[in-house]
């Protein structure tokens, strides 16, 4: 279920970035204001979230291709997706400061 829900959540994602990229040629004044808009600290959680969804769903789809064309897969799926959950929660924590340094020192100063 997560994956599906992680999918559709990137496709929202890459379909609002492509609209507001085709922006540019129609005004370039709006375009520059919707950017000025990703620079807030609100923004760079959901690009946090954005970060997790992208890890989540690409770690979980190795796991799937696993139990698909691995002979043992299915019998170990569950011990795959805790490995794939650990690998992502690492990974995660490893995001924090790239993703959200910055959104941190806008809001309590650097």
């Amino acid at each position: 279920m997560a994956h599906r829900v992680t999918g559709v959540l990137i496709f929202f994602f890459l379909f609002v970035h492509v609209l507001d990229t085709a922006l540019v040629r129609v005004s370039p004044e709006a375009y520059d204001d919707v950017v000025a808009t990703y620079k807030t600290p609100v923004v760079a959680l959901l690009e946090y979230g954005l970060v997790a969804a992208i890890l989540f769903h690409a770690l979980n789809g190795l796991r799937v291709i696993a139990v698909d064309f691995w002979s043992k897969g299915p019998r170990y799926q569950k011990q795959m997706l805790w490995g794939a959950v650990g690998v992502w929660i690492v990974l995660m924590v490893g995001a924090l400061y790239p993703v959200l340094g910055h959104a941190v020192r806008d809001v309590f100063g650097s």
